[in-house]
């Protein structure tokens, strides 16, 4: 399929799908360096023979937090009409404890930050205020969940950019999440739109919205020199920038998904954020048919899908 005949339909089942198998390649590489990961093109769903992959016991193609929560939070909109924040919590709640939409309910990775904010909604702290707000406290789980707010909405670019924010709030309450967040939904709006320069493009869009986000954090976000410190991080910015660099260094999906699993460390998240926008660019046949067919949790992703297309 040539990238003129990729329907929007197209692209969004390939963005949604693009997440889950980008996370779910990653996960077995994940917290490893650069130089113990495997060259490029042995980067498969099963790592080669002797490679010491991570999350031993978890079946090749199992997507992680990153993917079960993307579809916590589509399932709400979805439910909802809405981004109702004590809802879409309540999914998180779930997720952790009952594993909702986790492969086989079976939940096996959560970053600090988020079983932190979960323990406080457990305890009756409202969504919009659980996720911690310090500084310090910019990982990359709000990030790497917000994809199918961009597939769902159909409002205007300030209100998507605004929700990109809130939806960031009961895990990740900074506004550089936040901002993070409304940059890369922003980007893949642009990509689904068809713009020839969609960073730049959403970038624009951003820098006019300083009545909703801070524009220190806007201006840091955006920073070029971002680009010089892509590390595949579980840190937001680096996730973010790392994600760009893996898509606009490559020409397809699955070298796009590989380039950032060998950044290294949380791979599996730099790679569903850069899958995400990778599935956009290449539609869903543009993703590996090996990789689509090997991906576990269909029953949960399918019925999500025919709901947004």
């Amino acid at each position: 399929m040539t990238e003129t005949l990729i329907t929007k339909n197209d692209r969004i089942a390939g963005g949604l799908i693009g997440l889950l198998v980008g996370d779910a390649l990653g996960v077995p590489y994940e917290f490893h360096p650069p130089g113990d990961l495997p060259l490029a093109d042995k980067v498969e769903m099963t790592p080669p023979a002797g490679f010491r992959r991570a999350h031993v016991g978890v079946p090749p193609g199992t997507w992680s937090d990153d993917g079960a929560q993307a579809l916590v939070l589509l399932d709400s909109l979805l439910a909802q009409g809405r981004l109702d924040l004590e809802h879409f919590a309540h999914g998180l709640t779930r997720w952790l404890h009952h594993g909702f939409f986790a492969v086989n309910n079976s939940v096996f990775d959560i970053g600090a930050q988020t079983s932190t904010a979960i323990n406080r909604l457990m305890q009756g702290i409202p969504a919009e205020l659980s996720g911690p707000s310090e500084e310090s406290r910019n990982g990359n789980g709000s990030l790497m969940r917000v994809l199918p707010l961009v597939l769902w909405h159909q409002g205007p670019d300030d209100e998507l950019a605004y929700l990109a924010g809130r939806q960031s709030l009961p895990t990740h309450g900074h506004p550089r999440s936040q901002v993070a967040c409304a940059q890369y939904c922003l980007w893949a709006r642009r990509l689904l739109e068809g713009q020839s320069s969609p960073w730049s493009s959403a970038a624009d869009t951003l820098r006019s919205l300083g009545a909703v986000f801070p524009i220190a954090e806007i201006n840091l976000v955006l920073d070029d020199d971002n680009r010089q410190r892509c590390g595949g991080s579980g840190y937001v910015l680096d996730c973010l920038w790392s994600a760009r660099e893996a898509v606009e260094a490559t020409g397809s999906y699955e070298d796009c998904v590989r380039r950032a699993i060998l950044f290294g460390h949380d791979t599996d998240t730099t790679a569903a954020v850069a899958g995400g926008i990778a599935g956009l660019m290449y539609g869903r046949d543009g993703i590996p048919s090996r990789w689509r067919a090997a991906l576990r949790g269909q029953d949960h992703l399918l019925p999500l899908l025919n709901a947004i297309g």
